[in-house]
């Protein structure tokens, strides 16, 4: 029997126009309507996904690229994922439902409130993606944009507020005795006073203590600002890496290395790599699409820049292709993993033309070089991660059902009867992430 992982969905376009620009646009689904998103958590909780991870963008960007943004849905519009976490509970009975929280959009307060009362209502099934988006910063206050680092510290801050404001009601403090006619006691509840270089309150907080732990901390930071800030406060960490023997070990030994030094156990943390397979019915039919991905023409390079335009909110269009990428365009708030997925492997003398065009060309998964192949091929490289003492995989993509059933219909099954894939859940979120 294999070694078990945890498997989890990650929704990289967010709240957005599902099927834009895919020819399963025709199925007719209503990206605004909940309908669309509770059928698809129904069919990852069915196949044993431990939980659902959606982006999320606040912002349209800066003005000189919403207009690539908005144009072809890239990087918006998209609307708020913390409140379809409501209609995805209601729908599932297990599944982990993981909506992006921007410590820079909400004060501690409001947030700890609101979370609060969404993992009693989900029966502790919340998780937050806690991102340190610092682009959006004009949309909430006039204060000056913070830079990479301090946005983390930022971070760092609003987390330790917001747990200190769901621990303000201590052991023994929730009483709920209707014999004896006291419900609490208010001289327990902890004061929480907080002033700090980013948030100033009071507490306690106006809602009734967790009995089953509290919300997951998802983090997807791969800078060593960030892999701090999961090592001290994130329960999973969103990986972004290639996957190869040596760098998924290497990434795993930072995340447990930034765990110990804060404190805390390896084990605490569940590490998933966030991969994008494209899965096809046969061999035969990877290798025609690899084939044909090889020697892409100007029109699909142009294309893939508008996408890392959006993401990375800087107008690659407008470069020379054939010209290098000077990294000093790139503004100080931008994600430092976006622009290592850009450049990749490239110097910094690399054309832009080839940045992209390795972009572009797809790779097998039967000798590692891509992710095209078939549903057993897929299994093969999975198993093969559980060698290396991976924890599990987020399967990158829409929410779509067309693209949820051509991943997972002849997956699910292979991983079950080779026994990598769960049966069976626990009762919380938090208990399904415990290590095998």
């Amino acid at each position: 029997m294999s070694r078990p992982q945890h498997f989890g969905w990650f929704l990289a376009r967010g709240f957005g126009p599902h099927g834009w620009g895919r020819p399963y646009l025709d199925w007719d689904y209503d990206w605004t309507s909940p309908a669309l998103y509770q059928q698809a958590a129904r069919t990852l909780e069915q196949a044993g996904f431990d939980l659902l991870i959606i982006e999320d963008a606040p912002s349209l960007g800066s003005a000189a690229t919403i207009d690539l943004r908005v144009r072809h849905a890239f990087g918006g519009p998209k609307l708020d994922p913390l409140l379809l976490a409501p209609y995805l509970f209601a729908a599932t009975e297990h599944i982990g439902i993981v909506p992006t929280v921007n410590p820079a959009a909400t004060l501690p307060y409001t947030a700890a409130r609101q979370f609060a009362t969404l993992q009693h209502l989900s029966g502790h099934r919340l998780g937050l993606n806690v991102v340190t988006d610092t682009g959006s910063a004009r949309h909430f206050g006039t204060a000056p944009q913070l830079g990479h680092d301090a946005a983390y510290d930022r971070a760092e801050e609003w987390m330790s507020a917001v747990t200190a404001l769901w621990r303000s009601w201590p052991e023994g403090a929730l009483i709920a005795d209707p014999a004896a006619g006291r419900y609490a006691d208010g001289s327990l509840l902890e004061p929480t006073v907080h002033r700090g270089e980013y948030y100033s309150f009071d507490g306690p907080l106006n809602a009734i203590p967790f009995v089953q732990g509290e919300p997951v901390i998802v983090s997807p930071g791969g800078s060593t600002r960030g892999l701090g800030f999961a090592g001290t406060n994130s329960d999973v960490q969103l990986a972004l890496a290639p996957m190869t023997e040596d760098s998924v070990r290497a990434y795993r030994g930072r995340i447990h290395d930034a765990a110990t030094a804060a404190g805390r156990s390896p084990d605490d943390i569940t590490i998933l790599f966030a991969i994008q397979p494209v899965v096809v019915s046969s061999p035969e039919e990877a290798d025609r699409l690899v084939a044909a991905s090889q020697h892409p023409d100007d029109r699909t390079l142009q294309a893939i820049a508008e996408r890392q335009s959006s993401d990375l909110e800087t107008d690659l269009t407008a470069l020379d292709l054939d010209r290098p990428v000077d990294r000093g365009i790139f503004g100080e708030h931008v994600s430092h993993g976006s622009i290592r997925r850009l450049v990749g492997d490239h110097d910094e003398d690399a054309p832009l033309r080839t940045i992209l065009a390795a972009h572009a060309r797809l790779g097998r998964l039967r000798d590692g070089s891509g992710w095209v192949g078939t549903a057993g091929e897929l299994a093969d490289r999975i198993e093969e991660y559980g060698t290396w003492g991976n924890d599990g995989v987020l399967l990158w993509g829409d929410l779509h059902p067309v693209t949820v059933h051509r991943t997972l219909d002849e997956l699910v099954p292979i991983l079950r009867r080779r026994g990598i894939l769960r049966r069976e859940y626990d009762d919380t979120l938090r208990k399904n992430l415990r290590p095998f």
